[in-house]
């Protein structure tokens, strides 16, 4: 499975592109750990980061986590911003799909943002693009329901896995992401993936090490998306 991963690349259909604007019971959700954060002044703005192993911070110690660093970068940006850890290892868009409502209804408030990443899972399992999409394209709506923001992380198909496949796997963040106003990270692994001091010796999962070089690149979109209102967000 570490060298499928590590074969990822873009095929098939080409490089998958950005918005134009934007380039059992559910396990409860955690804050991420906020021990080396300093105190910021203004309103809280809630986030929720709601997605698998990636955010869960699979095999990395306590504050280590994606949603820890994106956290401490926002904060260090002088938003005070708490990012609610909701990664599950091992889970699929089915999966999230399932728990996405009550989460969310179990929170303090309605989020600011939600940064969503699910479906590398169904690709690892070989699951139907079609349901992939089917799954985050009901998550997205739930969301828009509720009028709140989203940052979408995106996951490749391996190239074994065949052009077709990889064709309308690839297709689904950047589809999803203009249909719905959402924010698109193309590939949450960029920057990470086939690096070994960034990778985890599964070769799947970044080391702390890959984190912070995911969180230096999605922290940004955070910040922009919440400067944007809700009801006021556009992609332009």
């Amino acid at each position: 499975m570490a060298v499928l991963l590590q074969a990822l690349a873009l095929a098939g259909c080409g490089q998958a592109t950005a918005p134009e604007a934007n380039v059992a019971a559910p396990a409860p959700a955690r804050p991420a750990a906020a021990a080396a954060d300093r105190p910021v002044a203004g309103p809280e703005r809630l986030v929720l980061a709601f997605g698998d192993s990636l955010y869960a911070g699979y095999g990395l110690e306590d504050g280590q986590s994606l949603p820890d660093a994106l956290q401490r970068r926002l904060r260090a940006a002088g938003i005070n911003a708490r990012v609610v850890n909701a990664g599950v290892s091992g889970d699929t868009s089915a999966a999230g799909r399932q728990r996405l409502q009550f989460t969310l209804d179990n929170l303090p408030r309605t989020p600011d943002l939600v940064v969503l990443g699910l479906g590398g899972n169904d690709m690892l399992r070989r699951i139907p693009a079609a349901e992939t999409r089917a799954n985050l394209a009901a998550m997205l709506d739930v969301l828009d329901g509720r009028d709140i923001p989203v940052v979408l992380t995106g996951m490749l198909a391996a190239p074994n896995l065949g052009p077709d496949y990889a064709c309308e796997f690839n297709g689904i963040y950047p589809d999803l992401a203009r249909e719905h106003d959402a924010t698109l990270d193309p590939f949450i692994l960029d920057g990470a993936l086939g690096r070994p001091s960034m990778m985890l010796p599964d070769g799947i999962h970044p080391s702390a090490a890959g984190v912070e070089v995911i969180a230096d690149r999605l922290a940004p979109l955070l910040e922009r998306r919440l400067g944007q209102p809700a009801a006021a967000s556009t992609s332009g």
